[in-house]
């Protein structure tokens, strides 16, 4: 039990060509594929969730988690934001700005991690799970009639309903990482 949380992060670290691929496939033109893209990225989100709840439930927390952990998530959202970028379903600006943000947090905290304790926050949490909505969402092929034919026009409000979601994804994401360098900046004056 001790070795499953490392696993689970290992095995998202896999599935990120895998849902590139099924993303990125035909030019994002075959909805099937879509829906097995999002398929991936749904079992990886979960097992996020899971090999976290596992350390934490079991006091399984490894030096290679600690690292293999936010480096899984943020390739996992990287190649979600740079493949929906690719196809069109994201602006490039935000793709640069959230992953900027996202890899110098992650950077940050694994180079003070011997010396400040930077745990996420609860308005981190929220980003990352709106985040995860918006780019599940948005993988979906809500707009692909051959895809989705039983729900064609509804897909086109789920698709904006992500796109919503993403928008305040960026703004958790800007605020949050305001918060993260403002209690570091704190956090190091103190120590």
């Amino acid at each position: 039990m001790k070795h499953l949380p490392n696993l689970l992060t290992s095995l998202r670290i896999l599935l990120v060509p895998f849902y590139g691929w099924a993303l990125l496939a035909e030019g994002g033109d075959n909805g099937w594929l879509r829906l097995l893209a999002w398929g991936v990225f749904f079992v990886a989100m979960v097992t996020d969730k899971v090999d976290g709840d596992l350390a934490r439930k079991y006091g399984v927390v490894s030096s290679f988690g600690k690292i293999a952990d936010p480096i899984a998530d943020k390739l996992l959202t990287g190649m979600a934001f740079v493949g929906l970028s690719i196809l069109g379903d994201i602006w490039w600006w935000v793709t640069i700005v959230v992953l900027v943000r996202e890899w110098l947090v992650t950077v940050v905290r694994l180079v003070v991690a011997s010396k400040v304790v930077l745990a996420a926050d609860q308005l981190g949490k929220w980003k990352t799970t709106i985040q995860g909505l918006a780019l599940g969402g948005l993988t979906l092929p809500l707009r692909d009639p051959d895809a989705t034919p039983f729900w064609h026009g509804v897909g086109e409000v789920f698709y904006y309903a992500f796109q919503l979601c993403l928008v305040a994804a960026v703004v958790l994401t800007l605020v949050s990482g305001y918060q993260f360098f403002a209690d570091l900046r704190r956090k190091t004056a103190r120590a």
